[in-house]
C-alpha cells in the first residue's frame, strides 16, 4: 500500500546534509519533498499541514547524535510523527462488559463490512477463544444476509450465524440475536449493518436509532483504503453521527496509496484497530502504528513477519526439515516444494517483501519482476518430477528436462531457471543454519533479489 510513499521518502530523507545540528535551512527542501510525498499518497491536506508543522517544530535546533547522520536524525523525528498521527500503539477491542459484548459494524456499501464481520469473528474465536455470534441487519440487500451466512459457516471461520430476513426491522433482528446470545452464553455478538453507496440522511438516522437501542461496546467504522481522502471524509461523517470506537481499513493489499491510514485517526480522533490485508478469512491483522511507520520509511516490519511465521509455518514440517539439516542429509526439491507452499501461506513473495528491512532499496525493475504466480509454476514443475528426481536433482539432464517441461506445460528454459533458483535456495538454507534469525532475514533479502531475476516465471 505504501510503496510510492516509501520510495519518495527514502530518496528525500537521504539528501539532508549538515553538521552537528538540524536547522531550518538544511531541512527546508526536505520538508517540501515530504509534503509533496504525502499529498501524492492522497493524505488529507489538513493532516499534511499539521504533520509538516510538527516535524519542523520537532527538528529545528535538534543536536545530531554522534552515531547518526543528519538524515538519520531527521528520519527518527519523521518516524515518531508518523506514529503519532496514526496512533501511538495498537488499541485492542474493549470487550470488558457483561456478555454478550455487542460490536456494531458501520460503513458504506462495498467497503467490506460483511467480509470484515466474518474475519473479525474468526479472529476473536481463534485468537481470543471467544464464542461468537454474527447477525446481519441489512434488510435492503438479501444477498448481504446470505453472504454473511456463507462466511460464518465456512469451514475456515465456523462461527454461529443468527438468521434474519428482508421483511424484518433491523432493531427486531438485533434484539432477537442478543436474546439468543444471552440464552446460549455467547461472549460476542457482531452486527453487520446496512450501507449505501454514499452518505445519506436515511441511512444515518437508521444506524443512529439502532446504536441508541443496542448501545454496543464497540462501534467500528469499516472503510475502503482505496478511496483515499474520501475515506477520511466519510469517516468524519460517520464520526459526527455515531460515537465510533475504532476503524477497520480494508483492501490495504490493493493499489491504495496509504493516505487513508495516515488521515483517518487525525480526522476522526478514533484509532485504526484492524487492517484488511487480503481476501482470505484470516486476512485481518491488528493495526500497529509503529510497525506501519517503519514500513513507510523502508525499515521493514520484522515483528509482523515473525508473527506470520509463527501463525502460518507448519511447525511439524519445520522440525522435520531442521532434523534433516542436523543429520546433514541436505535440502532437496521435495523440501523446496514444501517451502514454496509455506511462503504462499504467508501471503506470497509480495506480502513478505513489504515486511523485510531494506526492500525499498531494491531497484523498481527487480521488484516489478517479482510475481507470486511463479510459485504455482515452480510447484507444477516439481510435481512433474519423479520422487527420485526430487531427491537427486543432479540427475535431471536433457531428456528428463524435456519430459518435466511437457508435463508441467512450460519450456525447458523454465525448468533450468527453477533448478537455478533451487541451487540458490540450497546455499541460503545452509547460511540460515549458521546465522539464526538475523541470518535468515539477511538471506531472505538476498532470496528476494534473486527471485527478481526469475522474471521469466509468470510473466
Amino acid at each position: 500500500m505504501f510503496d510510492n510513499l516509501t520510495d519518495r521518502l527514502s530518496r528525500t530523507l537521504k539528501n539532508i546534509s549538515g553538521k552537528g545540528r538540524l536547522t531550518e535551512d538544511n531541512i527546508k527542501e526536505t520538508l517540501r519533498e515530504v509534503r509533496m510525498a504525502l499529498l501524492e499518497a492522497d493524505v488529507a491536506l489538513p493532516v499534511v499541514r499539521d504533520f509538516v508543522k510538527r516535524v519542523k517544530e520537532g527538528a529545528v535546533g535538534v543536536e545530531v547524535s554522534k552515531s547518526l547522520t543528519p538524515g538519520q536524525e531527521f528520519i527518527k523525528i519523521v518516524q515518531a510523527e508518523l506514529e503519532a498521527v496514526m496512533g501511538d500503539s495498537n488499541e485492542a477491542l474493549n470487550l470488558a462488559c457483561q456478555p454478550p459484548a455487542v460490536i456494531l459494524m458501520a460503513g458504506l456499501q462495498g467497503a467490506g463490512k460483511t467480509t470484515s464481520t466474518g474475519k473479525l469473528a474468526k479472529l476473536l474465536k481463534e485468537r481470543d477463544k471467544k464464542k461468537v455470534l454474527v447477525v446481519s441487519a441489512d434488510v435492503y440487500r438479501p444477498a448481504a444476509i446470505k453472504q454473511l451466512e456463507t462466511l460464518a459457516t465456512d469451514v475456515d471461520v465456523d462461527v454461529d450465524f443468527f438468521p434474519s430476513s428482508a421483511d424484518q426491522k433491523p432493531i427486531d433482528i438485533v434484539d432477537a440475536a442478543i436474546s439468543h446470545a444471552k440464552l446460549k452464553f455467547f461472549d460476542v455478538v457482531i452486527v453487520d449493518t446496512a450501507g449505501r453507496l454514499a452518505v445519506d440522511t436515511e441511512m444515518m438516522d437508521e444506524i443512529k436509532q439502532l446504536h441508541a437501542h443496542v448501545n454496543p461496546i464497540e462501534t467500528l467504522f469499516v472503510v475502503d483504503a482505496m478511496t483515499g481522502q474520501d475515506a477520511a471524509n466519510t469517516a468524519k461523517a460517520f464520526g459526527d453521527a455515531l460515537p465510533l470506537t475504532g476503524v477497520i481499513l480494508t483492501k490495504v493489499d490493493g493499489d491504495a496509496r496509504g493516505g487513508a491510514a495516515l488521515s483517518v485517526r487525525h480526522i476522526t480522533g478514533k484509532p485504526v484497530k484492524f487492517l484488511g490485508v487480503g481476501e482470505k478469512t484470516d486476512a485481518l491483522e491488528p493495526f500497529h502504528p509503529e510497525r506501519i511507520a517503519s514500513r513507510i520509511l523502508g525499515m521493514g516490519d520484522v515483528l509482523s513477519l515473525i508473527e506470520d511465521l509463527e501463525k502460518n509455518v507448519d511447525k511439524e514440517k519445520a522440525e522435520k526439515l531442521a532434523k534433516k539439516f542436523k543429520e546433514k542429509k541436505g535440502f532437496d526439491l521435495e523440501d523446496f516444494r514444501e517451502q514454496l507452499g509455506q511462503m504462499k501461506n504467508m501471503g506470497g513473495m509480495m506480502g513478505m517483501m513489504d515486511k523485510l528491512p531494506g526492500m525499498s532499496q531494491l531497484p523498481s525493475d527487480v521488484k516489478d519482476k517479482v510475481d507470486d504466480k511463479m510459485f504455482n509454476q515452480m510447484e507444477a514443475i516439481i510435481n512433474s518430477m519423479t520422487m527420485k528426481e526430487r531427491q537427486r536433482p543432479e540427475i535431471i539432464k536433457g531428456s528428463r528436462k524435456k519430459r518435466i517441461a511437457a508435463g508441467s506445460g512450460v519450456q525447458v528454459q523454465d525448468v533450468n531457471r527453477m533448478l537455478k533458483q533451487f541451487t540458490q535456495m540450497q546455499k541460503m538454507m545452509k547460511k540460515m543454519q549458521k546465522g539464526g534469525m538475523k541470518g535468515m532475514m539477511r538471506n531472505m533479502q538476498g532470496m528476494m533479489g534473486g527471485m527478481g531475476g526469475m522474471g521469466g516465471f509468470g510473466r
